[in-house]
């Protein structure tokens, strides 16, 4: 079996959209086209994972054109939310789901995400933390959950400056990404030299925007910070090549692509000690590509940069750490072959049959 619909939200090829989740979609379809797949993409337009009704119609029309027994890898953001329409087609249907982030208890019934991953014939994780969460909040054999990293694309070295005072963030400006955390840090840092480039969508929560820009006037960096709104493709690769340091001090990130994304230029990382950002971190013989803090603590953020812009050792040690980082990632075609792997297996399997309502609890 070779042939595979994907389903996906709407905007996943739009750069004024940008998310990691958009990302991993779009270069895994071309991976799986590339290495010889039928892809066929079913697009389902709506406020996902938050759906109504006629956006549960969509969903239900598009995967009822999915043959018998067909194979359907679907993304989490709408699996995880579209139980009423999906449950009842697992009886029809090989189902995959593609979890980036669990949604259960946060945007979705932590039951509803459930059954739908209990009814999926496989589910993928898109990094070894969301793994280790949705097995321990749902009771799912852990055989049937695998891991497939992000890939990541090697560019040439940033070539870094002596001060290290570039520093770089790239996240959707909003309130769980931590830029409060970023201009609170950097306020207490009045030189050496530095600035601060912002690399991200700024209308997912404009009040949230507004109160930066306040912070920003307030404390006198408005001069040292730049908000570029998205970048993507050769403008946001250029972003990474000309900066010294990627920092993201993020509340909750299920991988962090932009890590992978900064390590393949050997760029080193600041970031905050949380969900899967250790793994997309690495560890190198030359110890940690980076510095890894306590999550929601600003204070400790200040000092971390205060260390990068003061300590000329400490750079060069986390430059050839990240360096090393950068030869050791693997590209897009390993995410897409583990991906592949699980869709043969699934399609080798006998065909559906329907299955008793699962037990779901957290």
């Amino acid at each position: 079996m070779t042939t595979v619909h994907v389903v996906l939200p709407d905007g996943i090829d739009d750069d004024a959209r940008p998310s990691g989740g958009n990302g991993y979609d779009r270069r895994l379809c071309d991976e799986l086209t590339a290495s010889g797949w039928n892809v066929r993409e079913l697009v389902v337009p709506g406020p996902w994972p938050r759906p109504g009704r006629t956006t549960l119609s969509r969903l239900a029309r598009a995967v009822a054109t999915v043959p018998d027994g067909g194979l359907v890898l679907l993304d989490g953001l709408i699996a995880s939310a579209g139980a009423a329409a999906l449950v009842p087609e697992s009886a029809r249907l090989r189902l995959v789901v593609l979890v980036h982030m669990p949604f259960g208890e946060v945007a979705v019934a932590a039951a509803a995400e459930c059954a739908v991953l209990t009814h999926a014939r496989a589910v993928v994780a898109t990094s070894e933390w969301t793994r280790r969460q949705l097995l321990d909040r749902y009771r799912l054999p852990p055989g049937r959950v695998h891991v497939a990293r992000p890939g990541a694309d090697r560019g040439d070295e940033a070539p870094g400056t002596p001060g290290g005072g570039r520093l770089l963030c790239v996240a959707a400006v909003v309130p769980h990404k931590g830029h409060d955390l970023l201009l609170s840090a950097l306020s207490g840092i009045a030189s050496p030299s530095w600035s601060c480039t912002v690399v991200g969508p700024l209308d997912r929560d404009p009040p949230f925007v507004a109160r930066l820009r306040l912070l920003s006037a307030d404390r006198l960096l408005a001069d040292r910070i730049l908000f570029t709104g998205p970048l993507a493709g050769p403008e946001l690769r250029r972003q990474y090549r000309r900066a010294d340091l990627l920092v993201l001090p993020s509340r909750l990130e299920a991988y962090g692509m932009v890590v992978t994304e900064a390590l393949a230029v050997g760029l080193p990382v600041v970031a905050a000690d949380v969900g899967g950002v250790p793994e997309a971190l690495g560890r190198t013989p030359e110890g940690l590509p980076g510095v890894l803090v306590p999550p929601d603590d600003a204070d400790a953020l200040r000092v971390a940069l205060c260390t990068w812009l003061t300590d000329a050792g400490q750079r060069a040690r986390l430059r050839r750490a990240a360096r090393e980082r950068r030869r050791a990632l693997e590209g897009w075609e390993a995410t897409a072959a583990r991906v592949a792997e699980v869709l043969v297996a699934v399609g080798a399997e006998p065909r559906p049959v329907a299955r008793a309502d699962p037990v779901c609890g957290t």
